[in-house]
């Protein structure tokens, strides 16, 4: 028979888990993980419509993708365009930015597949007599290992010759010249953080779902059991 179990430290782990996912591929498929160095501003950034200089514009480089802004001649307007400048894994910049896209998404799909299933961690507590929560904690130490080495990795390929285009003649392998780090970047390393902190907090959700309290409303014939 099915018992629907729920506690808080289960559903803790089980929206974190959600959440550590989200941000992994979030941040993965963004184009902020370096902010260029600023365009200067000359006669041709003055708005016509209002005549008011326009700010400076700083294009966005990421793994496989960019940001950038297109000027409309005739409409007098920029817009900005985002899409991947590779077309193909080979074409991704560098050797560096290549071995952090394969670390990143073995990472990311374990993260997601550990979501999917804690998602049916309330009715399913075990599967061939092994705790799904210390399965799933497994998985997502391991995961965060694939994302250590990609974060690792990623800063090598700042001597790239597409990093440099957008940094300057000043960037190489683990430094930044003229760019700064975007909010991809550091979504992906406090996603890295988390990962850890739910592969640990697993265990504290299958102790919350074994407890005595469980078992003794689970003897009572209960099929729903929710404990703070």
């Amino acid at each position: 028979m099915c018992h629907v179990i729920v506690t808080c430290r289960s559903m803790l782990w089980t929206l974190l888990s959600i959440v550590v996912a989200f941000a992994e591929l979030i941040a993965f498929m963004s184009a902020d993980w370096l902010i260029g160095k600023a365009k200067p501003s000359g006669s041709e950034d003055v708005d016509n419509r209002t005549g008011e200089s326009q700010e400076p514009y700083r294009p966005t480089l990421g793994i496989y993708g960019r940001c950038t802004r297109i000027s409309h001649l005739q409409l007098s307007r920029r817009d900005t365009l985002c899409g991947p400048y590779a077309e193909n894994f080979s074409e991704i910049a560098s050797g560096f930015w290549q071995a952090t896209a394969i670390f990143l998404a073995v990472g990311i799909m374990i993260l997601c597949a550990v979501a999917f299933v804690s998602v049916f961690t309330m009715c399913v507590q075990s599967i061939m007599k092994k705790s799904i929560f210390n399965v799933c904690g497994l998985l997502q130490g391991i995961a965060g290992l694939f994302l250590i080495l990609g974060l690792i990795l990623y800063p090598a390929g700042w001597g790239c010759q597409k990093a440099i285009s957008y940094c300057g003649h000043y960037a190489s392998a683990y430094k930044l010249g003229d760019c700064s780090l975007g909010w991809a970047f550091y979504t992906a390393i406090g996603g890295t953080v988390l990962t850890f902190i739910c592969a640990v907090f697993s265990a504290q959700a299958e102790i919350a779902t074994s407890s005595d309290k469980v078992q003794e409303e689970i003897e009572e014939g209960k099929n729903l059991i929710c404990l703070l």
